[in-house]
């Protein structure tokens, strides 16, 4: 192979990763991924662009925001719970097998050891998340086709 065809080669391989991961950016709500293979380490980010400021004087904030926690508060409710089941990957959480399908597991309800409770996709792959441990699911911690970050707990099993 010469060198510009294998130079064509890897830049047409190099652009269909940043398509795929550009479209993991838009699908996870993410704002930047990294990849690395065979010596190559791509790197693909987007800005989330801030609103622009209103013209006229800013409203004041509410009084209730105080006692609202933040999205990362409540996204992080279960995670020190000893019985947490966390993703171990970013991806798109999913709770039943199919659209419209009975969910895997729900809350009262029993698992055993092995069985999957959720699917994660990441990278267009459908990685089953597995009960560490019997017991019964006492909090599902996500809604269906919710973006997940590593180490996100997605349930509770005591």
């Amino acid at each position: 192979m010469s060198k510009t065809t294998k130079e064509n080669a890897d830049h047409a391989l190099e652009a269909g990763w940043i398509r795929e991961l550009a479209g993991i950016l838009e699908e996870t709500g993410l704002t930047e991924i990294e990849i690395e293979k065979n010596d190559v380490r791509l790197r693909v980010a987007r800005q989330v662009g801030a609103p622009l400021p209103a013209a006229g004087p800013a409203p004041a904030p509410a009084a209730s925001a105080a006692a609202t926690p933040a999205p990362a508060e409540a996204q992080h409710a279960g995670a020190d719970h000893p019985g947490a089941v966390k993703s171990p990957m970013v991806g798109t959480a999913y709770r039943a097998p199919s659209p419209g399908a009975a969910p895997f597991v729900t809350e009262g309800g029993p698992v055993k050891e092995g069985q999957t409770v959720m699917i994660v996709e990441a990278m267009k792959t459908m990685n089953p998340i597995t009960a560490p441990r019997s017991g019964v699911v006492t909090k599902v911690l996500v809604s269906d086709a919710q973006p997940v970050e590593f180490d996100e707990a997605l349930l509770i099993i005591e």
